[in-house]
């Protein structure tokens, strides 16, 4: 059984992207928030990312999901899973399969912003596991977590290190919101990349092929195609940067030359000076010991924190307190 449920349209998102560009752009510094990376081609761009050589946090993830998962559903016993931002839900499956296996796991509850995207993977899930109850949920995971699903002995999974893409007061607002909606009881699959060797964590995001690059830029073509604005895509150097301070990285866009943008559906007219960057995506770092007390201030207890060998990503299983 399989349904989709819609609580963000077109128009809502027409309005969210209306706001954030018009905010984001008339700031100082200037930046963008990195959801709108997400067109088709963005999502394209982003799959190749995580097949490249130097990306290592998506084939970490699974290694550590592939070695955990029995053990996750085992002392879960989750009879839902609820995945936030879940896309093609592929890492996903094998959280299903060791559920199901297990024995224990009813429905499987997606939420995603893209409601093509979501529509293909509960229609493929669906097909998959005719047994499961597969519900979409189309949504913002920062503004429609209440409407995940009551139920009881329910695990959401936040994986992917996304999580890292919010700044520390995000992340506080978030995991209030979130432990909200969850019993005490209930648990949090949390997917973190850690703080490592800036050499290792650097090349993840400026690759030799240059995909990487072209995926930060795709942030300005949305832009251009969504809100009529003329930005000149190439004149936008891709920087990646390391802040030792914040242990995150930036992805940033550099003007080549000074530049005037125009944003049609704005009328908001943007002079950008040369070597002006317009941040685009922070990628934030984890230690275990800062994120247990990120999810303690939250009234969420760290029960166990799995890694790779290598100490690249971690992922942790969380108990609502």
């Amino acid at each position: 059984m399989s349904a989709l449920e819609i609580h963000l349209d077109d128009q809502d998102l027409d309005r969210t992207l209306r706001g954030d560009v018009a905010a984001g752009l008339t700031a100082t510094p200037k930046s963008l928030p990195p959801k709108w990376f997400y067109d088709a081609r963005g999502s394209e761009l982003f799959e190749d990312i995580t097949r490249l050589p130097e990306y290592y946090p998506t084939r970490t993830e699974r290694a550590i999901l592939t070695e955990h998962a029995a053990e996750i559903a085992r002392i879960s016993e989750a009879k839902t899973l609820v995945e936030l931002g879940s896309g093609s839900s592929e890492k996903t499956v094998l959280l299903l399969d060791a559920l199901l296996a297990h024995g224990t796991l009813g429905s499987f509850v997606p939420l995603d912003v893209s409601a093509s995207a979501l529509g293909e993977a509960v229609d493929r899930l669906a097909v998959r596991y005719p047994g499961l109850s597969v519900r979409g949920v189309v949504g913002d995971l920062t503004r429609h977590l209440a409407h995940i699903p009551d139920g009881d002995s329910r695990m959401v999974a936040f994986l992917g290190g996304t999580i890292g893409n919010l700044v520390p007061a995000e992340r506080a607002e978030f995991l209030s919101r979130l432990r909200a909606v969850l019993q005490p009881g209930e648990w949090l699959l949390l997917g973190t990349d850690l703080v490592k060797d800036p050499a290792v964590v650097v090349p993840a995001y400026d690759d030799a092929a240059g995909v990487t690059a072209e995926f930060n830029r795709n942030v300005l073509r949305v832009v251009n195609h969504r809100l009529g604005a003329n930005f000149e895509v190439d004149a936008f150097a891709h920087v990646a940067l390391w802040d030792a301070d914040h242990e995150w990285i930036e992805m940033r866009l550099r003007a080549t030359s000074a530049q005037r943008v125009y944003v049609r559906d704005l009328d908001l007219t943007v002079d950008f000076a040369a070597g002006e960057e317009l941040r685009t995506e922070i990628s934030a770092k984890f230690r275990r010991e800062g994120l247990a007390a990120e999810l303690a201030a939250a009234r969420f207890a760290l029960r166990h924190f799995w890694t790779d060998p290598a100490g690249l990503f971690a992922v942790s299983l969380v108990q609502a307190t």
